[in-house]
């Protein structure tokens, strides 16, 4: 067995009650989202007993999913899952930044927070969402977003499935070329143009916000969706770049695999990841883990290996 990663969910699989039965289980688990409801409460009724539509909501998703994400590491890291490196898609990255080290769970939940709403703010001010285009190659899909204006291909999810954000007006026409392209386009549960340059505003805003919190470069590698590699000393820098910059997740998968990463835990909501990457390299094992019986079946076939 090589390298063991952890790999934190992004936006987009939310659902009511997430975070709960690890809550409910792990006294760690619990103090970090009891501190997070002190700090910014209604955030646990939001987590455990909220309706779709408010989870949607930039501001509320990042903060909950946030907690989730961690607390489904610390579960893992509880019953003995060491994990040598790390990665998180968009908002995952602040969760595995605050695992592996680069600030406390709190200071992490209060960067969650400022994110959210700096990216909020900019969807409000650009009205826009975001497609998966599935059945083209990437460069038949950033051909696409160049013949119409406002769209972006931003996010590199797996090997036939790239994220496009665009303007609200604009997003109907370009959906209708990649039908006749041969494509698929389905709508995410995100509430704007996130990763294109649409999210400028909330950069700027997200990168003066940053400096109140102290960034310490990693324990443990951590890969970040901008560059593909692992952070370093300019932590800020690349957590505001990551905004309205693409996730590379296809690069970074890849590096991690060419390191020695064979075995992917994805920690958080969902298996979403889990999926890419099998697309991504299918020679690499992954699971997901979002709760204590998702766990208990990724330990037990882990050490069936």
């Amino acid at each position: 067995m090589g390298k063991i990663a952890f790999v934190f969910s992004g936006q987009g699989a939310q659902h009511s009650g997430m975070g709960k039965a690890f809550y409910d289980q792990s006294p760690a688990v619990r103090a970090i989202f009891d501190a997070a409801e002190a700090m910014r409460p209604g955030t646990l009724q939001q987590c455990f007993d909220s309706d779709a539509e408010t989870l949607k909501q930039t501001q509320n998703t990042q903060p909950c999913l946030y907690l989730t994400d961690l607390a489904a590491a610390l579960a893992l890291q509880e019953a003995g899952i060491q994990a040598d490196g790390l990665a998180g898609f968009s908002l995952g990255e602040i969760p595995a930044l605050a695992f592996g080290g680069a600030y406390s769970a709190q200071e992490g939940f209060a960067i969650a927070c400022k994110r959210g709403e700096a990216m909020a703010k900019a969807a409000a001010a650009a009205p826009a969402s975001m497609v998966a285009v599935l059945k083209l190659e990437k460069s038949a899909v950033e051909a696409l977003c160049h013949a119409h204006e406002g769209v972006y291909a931003v996010n590199d999810n797996a090997p036939g499935q790239v994220v496009c954000a665009g303007r609200s007006e604009a997003l109907p026409a370009f959906t209708e070329d990649v039908k006749k392209a041969g494509g698929r386009a389905l709508p995410l549960a995100v509430g704007g143009g996130f990763h294109s340059p649409m999210m400028q505003p909330a950069a700027e805003e997200f990168g003066e916000a940053l400096q109140q919190y102290p960034y310490t470069k990693p324990a443990l590698p951590v890969y970040g969706n901008t560059y593909a590699e692992p952070y370093g000393e300019n932590g800020h820098a690349w957590m505001q770049a990551q905004i309205h910059n693409p996730v590379r997740w296809v690069d970074t998968i890849r590096r991690m695999v060419s390191e020695g990463y064979d075995i992917f835990i994805e920690c958080g909501v969902g298996n979403t990841l889990t999926k890419l990457i099998g697309k991504i390299d299918p020679s690499v094992r992954a699971f997901a883990v979002e709760d204590p019986e998702s766990m208990a079946n990724a330990i037990a076939a882990l050490k069936e290996a």
